[in-house]
């Protein structure tokens, strides 16, 4: 297990087997996936609204946002695996990074903003 792709295959395999066992099953992470789509989405967009319009701050906030949510299709690039389920992966892959954008602008809010 030296090359990311044999990584990737035996960490992901166990998944691709499941999900391809039963419609219900394929059904399920699909939904999941959409759901944590959307999760994303209202986060960004929910604080990006309360920061506020931009300024020299909140454009580093901003900036800094999109930085991370970067890394994280990045990463997710390296880790999922490009052979199988692609469409769903890409789905989790921009799932995750709007999540992690939009904490991290949930974090920023809590703490420069808040009282």
């Amino acid at each position: 297990m030296n090359n990311p792709d044999e990584i990737s295959h035996t960490i992901f395999y166990p998944l691709k087997t499941w999900a391809e066992a039963s419609p219900g099953n394929w059904n399920m992470l699909l939904g999941s996936g959409f759901v944590l789509l959307l999760v994303g989405l209202i986060l960004i967009y929910a604080y990006s609204q309360k920061i506020g319009k931009p300024d020299e701050r909140t454009n580093q906030i901003h900036l800094r946002s999109a930085y991370i949510l970067l890394w994280v299709v990045i990463l997710s690039d390296i880790i999922f695996p490009k052979d199988y389920m692609w469409q769903i992966f890409f789905l989790f892959k921009y799932s995750l990074a709007f999540i992690a954008s939009g904490i991290y602008l949930a974090v920023r809010y809590k703490k420069d903003f808040s009282n």
